[in-house]
């Protein structure tokens, strides 16, 4: 699994229900053929990303055929888990206001 491209946005919390600064990722995944997640239509990735004081963490992800949005009903594994988590925190700056 790579990631080839990305968006960023902070989500808005107009009521300050939700502690701390929360983000919106969709990552474009290439993903190998031989991989259980692969789609011959593309695979994204939307991620809910948290940061609280020196906290950050992923809250909530889910996969996506990218031509027809159809939610794909896949974990990823750990070392993957951790792969986005850094790719996350890395991209934090490039986030929309």
């Amino acid at each position: 699994m790579e990631i080839t491209s990305f968006t960023v946005e902070t989500v808005k919390d107009p009521f300050g229900i939700i502690a701390g600064t929360r983000y919106e990722y969709m990552l474009e995944l290439e993903v190998d053929e031989e991989d259980e997640l692969y789609s011959a239509n593309g695979v994204y990735l939307r991620v809910i990303y948290s940061v609280e004081e020196d906290r950050t963490r992923i809250v909530k992800y889910e996969l996506y055929e990218r031509s027809t949005d159809r939610y794909l009903e896949f974990d990823l594994e750990e070392d993957e888990l951790a792969e986005v988590d850094a790719f996350c925190s890395e991209h934090l700056a490039e986030a929309e206001e």
